[in-house]
């Protein structure tokens, strides 16, 4: 009888338990705040000796810095140039690109590379960045003084895949050099370039590039002299091709090259791309943190000495993302 009794009497606690602690566990567990998620995004960029990887570098860490309030994680990867970006944004592969100005036109009309493939219609723009020259570095004992000088001459005009590589093409077409059969052509990364000059293995060099440029500051510091031959001649290209303008080479920022005065060329823009997929609120805060971070983002290359906010939203073909162009309008940009 009184095991019956205290048996009876573990049940009804345990029982009352039950009903005392259920809707409160329930509750609290309905209550618990979720996790945030965080979004992964990457940046396509270019070589590690040219600007585009230190850009995509500075955007990252701007970024990151307020991981814990947009849950965005930034990652940056150095890649195979411009053509690489596009597609590789195109096919989801990468979030947000680096891509030279002319290369954004040629994807988003279906010129170049993109012929084939059809207009890049979900390619959009999201800020410009720095001017970039199409520089021709040429070693003194080699006798190139000017782009014309390079018949019969071994140059690497950039791998395929890159921006450059079509820009060195154009600048020979414009004076009448083709590149297949009037000079031994290399398709080489731009960061090889230097060594291969140094080592004598080729005579000359195109690099589309931010100055100044840690690539060409190995070239013009080595044993063998060099000089910043000139890339004249090109008046039509320039009327031709909207992404194109006239630029120079700043001589100051080599004193190992053997030029004393600036160097005529011409440019394009290196922008900041990514895909109509990528969703609003990711473009809106990387856009939001560069141009709130502005002062801060000049001072990470001396390349972005130039750089003005109404600047960066010029020598852009594809359509603004949604995102960013909330940012601008918000900011009076737009």
């Amino acid at each position: 009888m009184k095991k019956a009794l205290i048996l009876g009497v573990v049940l009804i606690f345990g029982f009352a338990l039950i009903i005392g602690c259920g809707p409160s566990d329930e509750k609290a567990t309905s209550e618990a705040p979720e996790k945030a998620k965080t979004t992964f995004i990457t940046i396509g960029t270019g070589g590690i000796t040219g600007v585009y990887y230190p850009t995509g570098g500075a955007i990252a860490r701007i970024v990151n810095k307020k991981k814990d309030v947009y849950g965005i994680r930034c990652t940056v990867e150095s890649t195979g140039g411009s053509v690489f970006n596009v597609n590789a944004i195109m096919a989801g592969d990468l979030q947000f690109g680096v891509v030279q100005s002319d290369r954004q036109y040629q994807a988003i009309n279906a010129l170049a590379e993109w012929k084939d493939k059809g207009k890049q219609e979900d390619l959009r723009a999201v800020f410009s960045i720095h001017p970039e020259s199409i520089t021709l570095v040429a070693a003194v004992d080699a006798d190139i003084n000017d782009i014309a000088d390079l018949r019969g001459k071994r140059v690497n005009i950039g791998n395929p895949g890159s921006g450059q590589r079509q820009n060195s093409i154009d600048a020979l077409e414009a004076v009448g050099i083709d590149y297949k059969t009037d000079m031994n052509a290399e398709g080489i990364k731009a960061s090889e370039s230097a060594s291969l000059l140094q080592d004598g293995r080729i005579d000359a060099f195109f690099y589309t590039v931010g100055h100044p440029s840690g690539s060409i500051k190995e070239a013009t510091a080595g044993a063998r002299k060099v000089r910043f031959a000139s890339v004249t001649g090109v008046d039509s290209l320039l009327a031709k091709y909207p992404y194109y303008a006239k630029a120079f080479i700043p001589v100051k920022l080599y004193p190992g090259a053997e030029n004393t005065e600036n160097v005529d060329t011409f440019g394009v823009k290196a922008t900041f791309v990514t895909s109509a997929k990528v969703p609003e609120d990711v473009v809106y805060a990387v856009t939001k943190e560069v141009f709130d971070n502005f002062e801060d983002f000049k001072k990470l290359h001396p390349a972005y000495a130039v750089l003005t906010k109404e600047g960066m939203l010029e020598g852009l073909s594809a359509p603004l993302h949604p995102g960013a162009l909330k940012y601008y309008k918000e900011a009076g940009l737009k």
